[in-house]
């Protein structure tokens, strides 16, 4: 076969963007700016869309600077400029010659007409926030499965309280009708009554990916929520109208993570140091006993007669011992119980089962405990502790 007889990439790509080129030289365009970057180099990147269609936009430093403003994200924006192609990575683009302002975008003004209806029915008032576990058992998560997201929560975890038990409802966080699914899945979680907290969210995007964040319906399911929501949403500065309603707000999943699970690494440090402060302590008090009768033995006031003092000597003697032992036992009984508890956390390890030649099967990212829950139709994973294993459905 003879491949020159095809045209290559590049050459077709140039194709496109002579016609291109040529045929749209200068053209003027409404919509409203997502994505702004005003990049170090001076450049702006942004994007212009309206409810159907995205164009990306480049406005070079030397047309900027007679812009007269700096566009903001929601901001209904007229450019002039013609289009380019990036034979790179085959995209097209507007080159903006001028910009002129219009006034805040459809989205924006969406954002603003609900974010001022739920506040006055009280939605955001700190009043009705509820308190969030420090330490749950068991968290439920509301995001996409296959998103960033769910990997960050799964590796907090496993890095700061492997123990803690995760419950996913999956939900469609982008697009239409991911407002509705994610109101399902708060529902959904709803259903169980061990669960603790409720994460709602998904990692970073545009003002359009992340509106779900921002609808109604997915506002009223979070207040409806019987369990305590955190709105985790990937933007470090903007809100959306779930961080105003949830009861806690976290700037990305991974920080809601680290806000309700503790480290195991502290939990072992606080106790190693509370046993030293109470061995300090007992031994304190038990300086501080002795010091006492030493000072009622040897006062001018009981140095006579030498009967009394040494029944009274004796007394105090069989008192301290007492005590001694007392604390002694105490303080072994407390000891046994942090070891009992550090045991308990080394059992319930799940690479040291696994290190003893156990498997575990997972199917569609899921842990199966038992044989019904099995599809052999579908393939599913043998996980030892150094690898896993694919096996293949029946049906593949």
């Amino acid at each position: 076969m003879q491949l020159s007889q095809y045209k290559s990439v590049s050459n077709l790509t140039l194709e496109i963007k002579a016609t291109l080129e040529m045929n749209f030289r200068r053209e003027t365009v409404v919509g409203e700016v997502s994505n702004f970057t005003a990049h170090g180099s001076g450049h702006w990147y942004f994007t212009l869309k309206d409810s159907g269609a995205a164009l990306s936009c480049t406005m070079w430093s030397n047309n900027n600077r007679k812009a007269g403003f700096v566009p903001k994200n929601g901001m209904q924006i007229i450019v002039t400029g013609s289009i380019s192609v990036y034979p790179p990575r085959g995209n097209y683009q507007l080159d903006v010659q001028e910009m002129k302002n219009v006034g805040v975008g459809d989205l924006q003004v969406a954002f603003e007409f609900l974010k001022e209806k739920l506040g006055k029915e009280g939605l955001f008032d700190s009043e009705r926030k509820r308190k969030i576990s420090s330490f749950p058992a068991k968290i439920g998560v509301v995001t996409s499965p296959t998103g960033a997201a769910w990997q960050d929560i799964i590796a907090v975890a496993k890095r700061r309280f492997p123990m803690v038990e995760l419950v996913l409802a999956p939900a469609r966080v982008q697009g239409e009708g991911a407002g509705e699914s994610i109101a399902a899945a708060i529902a959904e979680l709803n259903r169980f009554d061990d669960i603790e907290v409720m994460i709602v969210g998904r990692g970073g995007g545009s003002l359009e990916d992340l509106w779900a964040f921002n609808e109604e319906v997915t506002a009223r399911a979070i207040v409806a929520s019987n369990i305590p929501v955190i709105s985790a949403v990937g933007h470090e500065v903007d809100f959306t109208i779930s961080d105003f309603v949830a009861d806690l707000r976290a700037a990305t999943p991974t920080a809601a993570m680290e806000l309700v699970t503790q480290d195991q690494n502290e939990i072992s440090n606080y106790l190693v140091d509370s046993i030293t402060d109470l061995n300090s302590l007992i031994d304190d008090n038990i300086k501080s006993k002795r010091e006492l009768v030493n000072r009622f033995v040897n006062s001018p006031v009981v140095s006579t007669p030498v009967s009394i003092i040494r029944l009274n000597s004796q007394k105090l003697d069989l008192a301290v011992t007492q005590l001694e032992n007392n604390m002694s036992g105490y303080l072994k009984d407390l000891k046994n119980r942090i070891s009992s508890a550090f045991l308990h956390l080394k059992a319930n390890d799940h690479k040291r089962i696994l290190k003893k030649g156990f498997v575990f099967i997972t199917q569609d990212e899921k842990i199966v405990r038992m044989s019904k829950e099995l599809n052999t139709l579908k393939p599913f994973n043998l996980n030892f502790f150094d690898d896993k294993i694919l096996i293949k459905g029946s049906n593949e």
